[in-house]
């Protein structure tokens, strides 16, 4: 409980200290323009956050939404994980091997998952992911309940319905939860009763859910489908790409949950069944997918609800090892991650490794971008301007929200979110043009017919130069 008091109040720490995340800026400009869907993504991150976007545009206080899905994940864990203990233990899959207290098991796997260095970044930046995360182990806990053999009326066919329809409508990998549930249900020795209204509700209910994002699709020739589709092929397969996707995936969530899960499976693999790989869908068929798509690309926090699913299984190994082997490797293991989390959160809060002159710094990308879009929002008045343009849609988000509501348009010849909200820019329009310096290739002016330097504006962090601004006024040709 003092580790993770000492997390949220990290998670509070960072995020009202640092400025909103490329993602996290595009996330909350979804709430500046609410839409049936959205060009990347479905809507859910934007709706969610909605209330608080109208509160204040205090990034600390925006960022109160996913610390509270973080605190709720946890708990979720320990619930699955207790879940999951109870199916072990029952008369019908009982084995010889002792089970661990569940108790232990529980706090094990939440201390597994909250030392892992990952989904601290999710519990300070509201992406789809973390939505997905928190709906899926709900999800995951409903099918424990359903193969326990525990009460599962109309009201636990309703609570399904509509995990499924938000958990679609927070991103399209909801699909692999939705398949493990499917799983789930149809290997256990429990009968589906296709006969009661019930599960015809749930299924209507998910479907009225996500229709939102079917009807924008529909009525826009289907391009977030068109996109992600062509997104999750990405580049051309390379097999050091694989390599390299398991070496982060083991930084960023383990290894305390990985040795966890090694521990379960290799302690209870005589017990394996249909239903136990089904429950353990909830990580493979995410995870399974996200391997193999990374030789040609990804980025590592996809994989997040997967490994949180992960955890109460993780949980049950560790809690064998704390009870039967008092093993000093669990120790060591979660003083590295508590070591490495309390690392990363010092280096965001500086703004860099300390000593270091990493070019590209990595951690300038969360500052200097609210002085710089209330700059270009002012010399947009000043020159009579018609808006703000990039050169990359990464650029774009942080500008966009701080320099709100002046319109930002992205000139990288690539359809994205921002040409739906502002448009193409027109020959002949005149616009604040912005170069920064942490961004490689972002000094090409060919798109304009002419440009003028206005000036720059340096970003320092405890008196460290992080990065540069360059303003121009420019007429696109």
């Amino acid at each position: 409980m003092a580790w993770l008091c000492a997390a949220a109040l990290m998670h509070l720490l960072v995020g009202f200290s640092i400025e909103l995340s490329v993602d996290e800026a595009h996330y909350a400009l979804y709430a500046k323009h609410l839409a049936w869907s959205y060009f990347d993504h479905p809507p859910l991150v934007g709706w969610a956050q909605w209330p608080l976007v109208q509160l204040s545009s205090t990034t600390g206080i925006i960022r109160l939404l996913p610390e509270s899905l973080w605190a709720v994940s946890l708990v979720l864990v320990y619930q699955n994980t207790q879940a999951l203990r109870c199916w072990m233990a029952s008369g019908a899959h009982a084995d010889a091997v002792e089970l661990p207290s569940a108790q232990v098991s529980g706090w094990l796997a939440v201390t597994g998952i909250s030392l892992a260095l990952l989904p601290h970044l999710l519990a300070i930046s509201l992406l789809p992911d973390t939505l997905l995360t928190t709906l899926s182990l709900g999800l995951m806990l409903l099918s424990l309940r359903w193969v326990n053999q525990q009460e599962f009326n109309g009201w636990h066919w309703l609570l399904l319905g509509l995990l499924l329809g938000l958990a679609g409508l927070s991103k399209y990998t909801a699909v692999f939860p939705a398949l493990a549930v499917l799983l789930v249900f149809a290997l256990s020795d429990r009968k589906i009763p296709f006969g009661s209204p019930w599960p015809w509700i749930a299924l209507a209910i998910a479907a009225v859910l996500v229709s939102p994002v079917f009807y924008w699709n529909a009525t826009n020739d289907w391009m977030s489908f068109k996109y992600q589709l062509a997104h999750g092929k990405g580049d051309e397969w390379q097999f050091h790409k694989l390599l390299a996707f398991c070496v982060v995936q083991a930084i960023c969530f383990g290894p305390l949950v990985i040795y966890g899960a090694c521990v379960f499976v290799n302690r209870y693999k005589t017990r394996a069944s249909p239903v136990l790989l089904a429950l353990l869908g909830f990580f493979l068929l995410p995870f399974g997918v996200f391997a193999a798509l990374s030789g040609s690309g990804g980025l590592p926090h996809w994989t997040t609800p997967a490994w949180f699913c992960l955890a109460p299984f993780a949980g049950v190994g560790l809690a064998y090892v704390w009870e039967k082997t008092n093993s000093r490797v669990f120790q060591t293991l979660a003083v590295l991650q508590a070591v490495l989390f309390s690392f990363g959160a010092m280096v965001l809060l500086v703004g860099g490794v300390p000593f270091t002159h990493l070019k590209p710094n990595p951690f300038a990308d969360v500052y200097g971008w609210e002085n710089a879009g209330l700059r270009a929002k002012e010399l947009v008045k000043t020159y009579g301007a018609d808006g703000v343009a990039v050169k990359n849609w990464t650029l774009a988000s942080r500008l966009a929200w701080y320099a709100y509501p002046e319109a930002v348009y992205v000139i990288d010849n690539h359809h994205d979110q921002f040409e739906i909200w502002f448009g193409r820019p027109a020959t002949g329009q005149r616009v604040v043009f912005i170069q920064w310096s942490e961004l490689a290739g972002d000094d090409q002016e060919a798109d304009f017919e002419s440009c003028e330097p206005l000036e720059s504006l340096q970003t320092t962090r405890l008196g460290k130069s992080l990065s540069t601004f360059k303003f121009s006024l420019c007429t696109f040709k």
